[in-house]
């Protein structure tokens, strides 16, 4: 019996530890899809730029998030992506302007006067500060919109089960790419750019290039596999 036990309990970390790879690879593949085509429009530069501070308010904020988009899924399903988009936009606004004022901030203050039914309309216009008539409020929802349909299309290639434990670990893993391109994308309208750095042997820094300093950012480089 304590053999089996053992057996069964060998199996089922087996499959956790597969299951995970997979959702990885998921992941992995759909962020590198996206970022190549926010570069190929000029929105990004083959680079995501990111910071530690604001992948973790996303840990924070996802169950919140994944609780109200999620039964948004099949009615409105680019919407329930794209505000992933929006929220990493939000914050990335709010790292760069005072981030030890701004990094409390509740996960209901993305909510506009309808809650999560106009989330993208409040973030543009109160928490970015465009108009929504502005040629860069337009360029940001279509380039959102573009890259929800794309996580969309991901998603139905993996044949995906409704309703399944499988199917929501997709979705939270593509709201979760979402989430950082949104704000790679905010990060780069606010004129980030990732700068290599390099160790001199007394220990200090020097910059390699031109570009204006990351703070705190990594970079992830833009790759030609898929």
């Amino acid at each position: 019996m304590r053999d089996f036990l053992r057996i069964f309990a060998s199996g089922k970390q087996k499959i956790m530890e597969e299951n995970t790879q997979y959702y990885d690879t998921y992941e992995e593949n759909l962020l590198r899809e996206i970022l190549r085509m926010c570069t190929s429009l000029g929105m990004l530069d083959g680079e995501l730029l990111a910071s530690e501070d604001i992948d973790q308010k996303w840990k924070e904020w996802a169950p919140e998030y994944i609780a109200e988009a999620l039964p948004e899924v099949n009615t409105y399903p680019d919407f329930a992506i794209a505000c992933a988009g929006y929220a990493g936009m939000a914050v990335a606004h709010w790292w760069d302007a005072d981030w030890g004022r701004n990094h409390s901030a509740r996960y209901e203050s993305l909510h506009g006067p309808r809650g999560f039914d106009d989330m993208d309309e409040h973030i543009v216009q109160n928490i970015l500060g465009l108009s929504l008539d502005s040629v860069e409020a337009k360029q940001i929802m279509n380039i959102l919109l573009c890259c929800a349909q794309k996580a969309g299309t991901f998603i139905h290639h993996e044949q995906i089960e409704h309703q399944t434990v499988k199917a929501f670990h997709i979705f939270a893993r593509t709201v979760r790419v979402m989430y950082k391109i949104g704000s790679a994308l905010e990060l780069k309208r606010l004129g980030y750019k990732f700068q290599k750095v390099d160790i001199t042997k007394n220990g200090a820094t020097k910059n390699s290039s031109s570009s204006d300093t990351i703070r705190n950012c990594t970079s992830l480089p833009l790759s030609s596999s898929h």
